[in-house]
């Protein structure tokens, strides 16, 4: 085994700028580092095709990181789909429901995520688990909350008889500043990939290509990462 469990961890890894995000974040902090995604029916599966991209691209053009990853897995959660009824797993208008929330939200989504998750990483000997659930830019779902997760560390490590650990290195940072981040991470050769490779867009609309990346550019989903993307331009790191 390549270090202690307290070395090793799992990233919730879909694709998408936040967990390729969180994925370099945790290859800077651990000796073992394995990736999880999930194919829940999602309308946007298109980001599960740029997962294995990424990881070859990031092998390639960053060797110290090479040698930290390891095992990519994608789990089966279609039944989420068949539970569900929202705009990410069907094909209808992105609008706001009765609660105020978008009906771009699924109930229980992170928390089942992060159930399975915990439970391989409990197989694999990993006891650090990666989210890139953010509280400052996000739609109100209560699921990406810090106070859910910091609930959820507590059950699933009591559940688990063992110590498990969440880490949310967005929660409290907006797009620009997650554009900010990779760029500290690795430079402009990350920020780049990231553009190039990642996919964001909810309607899985993968042929145009903006400045900010691939997308609509129209639903919530391109707005936000454009508008961090202008913000990151406005003032960008003064590392990397």
């Amino acid at each position: 085994m390549l270090g202690s469990m307290n070395d090793r961890a799992l990233v919730l890894f879909s694709g998408g700028q936040d967990s390729s995000t969180c994925l370099a974040w945790a290859l800077q902090r651990y000796a073992h580092v394995e990736t999880l995604g999930f194919d829940y029916g999602q309308r946007h599966g298109v980001e599960l095709q740029c997962r294995p991209v990424l990881l070859d691209a990031l092998r390639r053009q960053f060797p110290a990181w090479a040698v930290r990853l390891g095992d990519d897995h994608v789990l089966d959660l279609s039944l989420l789909a068949q539970i569900s009824s929202s705009a990410l797993t069907e094909a209808r208008a992105i609008e706001l429901q009765a609660s105020g929330l978008p009906n771009t939200f699924v109930p229980g989504r992170n928390l089942l995520f992060l159930n399975f998750a915990a439970t391989l990483a409990y197989r694999r000997q990993l006891s650090v688990l990666v989210g890139g659930m953010c509280e400052t830019d996000y739609s109100g779902y209560p699921d990406c909350r810090d106070n859910t997760l910091k609930a959820l560390q507590v059950a699933l490590s009591l559940g688990l008889d063992t110590r498990m650990v969440i880490e949310t290195p967005l929660m409290w940072l907006d797009k620009a500043d997650t554009w900010r981040l990779a760029q500290t991470l690795g430079g402009a050769p990350l920020v780049d990939l990231i553009v190039e490779h990642t996919h964001t867009c909810y309607l899985g609309q993968r042929g145009q290509r903006q400045v900010w990346g691939h997308g609509c550019g129209e639903c919530p989903a391109c707005v936000l990462r454009r508008q961090g993307w202008e913000g990151f331009l406005a003032q960008p790191s003064s590392r990397g």
